[in-house]
């Protein structure tokens, strides 16, 4: 478990690290940048389990503090709770290729909508919220759908992030 942890916050961190450079300059206009580094947490929950999501989430979340100007303990708390909710549901559906990872992200993405909206509430002045009448929400919604399918595939075939297979008992 600690393996996969620990290899799901490097990927993490290099797909925000990517995200905050390559994808910063590519998107202008619409201030729109696909969160991979969600996706990524998505897909380690899901696969490994409510324990993996949440210390994953946690590590990842607090990496992801430390390398923004967003307040210490954000990140962590919001990806923490994304990572319990999609490690609850683990092995609960087939996974296939398309479909079941472009849900999962795209209510990823609503989930952390809702827990800035709702520290926004709480901390107003802190915490950057969104709107979700805005063009920019859905747009960001939409790339993290549209990218789900790529970023599983590409997960899937590292073995450290993997679950290990069942043996068949007597």
């Amino acid at each position: 478990m600690v393996k996969k942890i620990i290899w799901g916050c490097v990927f993490i961190l290099a797909a925000a690290l990517l995200q905050s450079t390559v994808f910063l300059r590519l998107v202008v206009y619409l201030r729109a940048i696909p969160d991979m580094a969600l996706c990524i947490l998505v897909y380690s929950a899901y696969v490994n389990g409510i324990m993996t999501g949440q210390f994953t989430g946690f590590f990842s979340g607090l990496l992801l503090d430390f390398f923004s100007a967003s307040p210490l303990g954000l990140n962590a708390l919001t990806r923490t709770i994304i990572g319990a909710v999609t490690g609850l549901l683990y092995d609960t559906f087939i996974l296939d290729h398309f479909f079941l990872p472009m849900i999962l992200c795209a209510g990823a993405t609503i989930l952390k909508a809702l827990l800035y909206w709702l520290l926004g509430l709480i901390f107003p002045e802190a915490v950057p919220s969104y709107a979700f009448y805005n063009l920019t929400f859905w747009i960001e919604l939409g790339m993290n759908a549209l990218l789900a399918p790529i970023i599983f595939a590409i997960l899937g075939v590292f073995r450290p992030l993997r679950p290990k297979k069942k043996e068949n008992m007597p």
